[in-house]
């Protein structure tokens, strides 16, 4: 079975405390749950450690209503390592995997990950069916000597944070909120690829990003961000659209950084959302657009100030 074999190829120094989940976007919820069980891994002499799943089970479950991502795998990855948990476990989410059964698979986290207890949320559930919710869980854990603790869920001004909540205010284009939610900028990250080169015409060259499909984008607009290249940041305008003043209907995200002097292409960046500027919108001349970015450069300037001091 593909899960045994990936999951014998992480041998854990230790036992270890667990929690398992997509974690889409680590975002403050996350963050806080996986806090806790940072806490109390130390406090037992545990391991800390994540179980998380790729690709999204959803995209498994229901291939026909594709769930737009705040993060990739990689990004996940990245996060939890920085966070500082002990394991990280990425197991490929199949639908033999999501036909396992609750008892099944808890057993193979204890055979494989050394478990000895797991840290969840209130509606949290696992396994064929969703069939291993907390009652069940707690009764397993009875059976096979691994303890359950149920975190409460962490909300923001009275509603519950979650990746739902985030992808609504990301179509909102409230970036403000989104920040609040995530505890940290929404950013995205890829290549740096080839384009009609319309800004570098206008005297504003922008950086066309290679965006995975799956990606959840913020709303279209132009949006005052910070761009990191080569380890460095630099203020940019960033516009999310089709471009209507030229008429091409092809949703891009292009972001031009002020005062970077070089070439881009073929470069990873990662480009954090601070605030939109404004809706997008159709010129009647190219002349007419160059004014505009004109004034959304020196408004970009003026947005992060602070954050780049």
């Amino acid at each position: 079975m593909e899960i045994e074999q990936e999951l014998a190829g992480i041998t854990p120094q230790g036992e270890t405390l667990l929690t398992i989940g997509v974690f889409d976007g680590v975002h403050a919820g996350h963050r806080y749950l996986l806090k806790r069980l940072q806490q109390h891994a130390a406090e037992k002499n545990l391991l800390s450690g994540v179980v998380t799943f790729n690709p999204h089970p959803q995209s498994v479950l229901r291939p026909g209503d594709q769930l737009p991502c705040l993060s990739d795998l990689e990004d996940r990855v990245t996060t939890f390592q920085q966070l500082g948990l002990n394991i990280v476990a990425v197991l490929t989410f199949t639908p033999k995997l999501a036909q396992l059964s609750a008892r099944d698979f808890m057993s193979l986290l204890k055979k494989y990950l050394k478990m000895r207890g797991i840290m969840v949320g209130p509606d949290f559930a696992l396994g064929r069916g969703g069939e291993g919710n907390i009652s069940l869980l707690r009764t397993l854990g009875d059976e096979m000597k691994f303890t359950v603790e149920v975190i409460p869920s962490y909300t923001i001004n009275g509603e519950v944070v979650s990746s739902t909540l985030i992808r609504q205010a990301l179509v909102q284009g409230d970036m403000k909120r989104v920040e609040k939610l995530m505890g940290r900028h929404f950013y995205l990250r890829g290549k740096v690829t080839t384009s009609a080169k319309r800004g570098r015409l206008l005297g504003f060259p922008t950086a066309n990003l290679d965006i995975k499909p799956q990606q959840a984008l913020p709303d279209n607009g132009i949006y005052a961000t910070i761009t990191q290249v080569d380890g460095k940041q630099f203020p940019s305008a960033t516009n999310i659209g089709s471009r209507p003043t030229f008429g091409e209907g092809k949703r891009m995200v292009e972001t031009h950084l002020l005062n970077y002097r070089g070439n881009l292409y073929g470069k990873e960046i990662r480009v954090e959302f601070v605030r939109k500027l404004r809706d997008e919108q159709r010129f009647a001349s190219a002349e007419e657009l160059k004014v505009q970015i004109e004034k959304d450069v020196r408004e970009v300037e003026a947005v992060l100030a602070k954050d780049l001091k």
